[in-house]
Formats: structure tokens, sequence, C-alpha cells
């Protein structure tokens, strides 16, 4: 198997868009009801959902995270851009060397940057 993309549902999907367009850039897809950018070998799409309403009540039930070199950079990069900065960097408890940072979308949506985890 292998991962492919992440979906968030959102009940106004143009406020993500909007955001996430200024976080990274334009949309690599958008069929004008999905929208989606490409991060490394995934995607993260935006689109409706008839099941979600308002702002997620419970924003670290699900997190999605990018892996990046430089996390103090790319921290720095996206808040200047307007992401909603939950955490700055920090280092991962017993793991010298490691960051990471966690933001949230308009719909309180969590994803983080963090550095390569080794496996």
């Amino acid at each position: 198997m292998d991962f492919n993309s992440i979906l968030i549902g959102s009940e106004d999907p143009k406020r993500l868009v909007e955001y996430y367009t200024r976080l990274f850039g334009a949309p690599a897809f958008s069929d004008g009801t999905y929208t989606g950018w490409q991060l490394g070998s995934g995607f993260v799409m935006v689109g409706p959902h008839s099941e979600v309403k308002g702002k997620n009540a419970a924003p670290g039930r699900l997190i999605w995270n990018i892996e990046s070199k430089d996390v103090a950079g790319d921290f720095e990069r996206l808040k200047a851009a307007g992401a909603t900065v939950i955490t700055a960097p920090y280092a991962y408890e017993g793991q010298a060397g490691s960051s990471i940072a966690t933001f949230a979308d308009p719909d309180n949506n969590y994803f983080q940057l963090l550095t390569p985890m080794a496996m």
C-alpha cells in the first residue's frame, strides 16, 4: 500500500482553499469542487462534506504532518503567510535535534511541521 492523500471536509471549503493557497501556493489540482496541493509525494485535498458543520471541536483527534528539513525556516515562512500558530517549534522529548510546530486552519484542523523521522 501507499498513502496517497488526505481530504479535509468543510462546510466552507472556499475559506480553506484561500488559507492553504496563502501557505502552499497555487493548488496542483482544482475541479471547482475539490482542490489539492501536492506536498512531497502526497496531496492535501479540501472539499465540501455534508456531515461537516462549523469548526472542528476536537482538533487534536487527527493531525496531519509535513516533514521539513528546516522546521524553523518553514515555520517562519508559514507564519508570515498567515498560518495560525498553535505551538512554535520545540524539540521532541528525548530526540536531540528534532523539531515540531503545530498550526490550525480556519476550521480548527491541526497540522504540523516536523523534522524527518528515522525509521
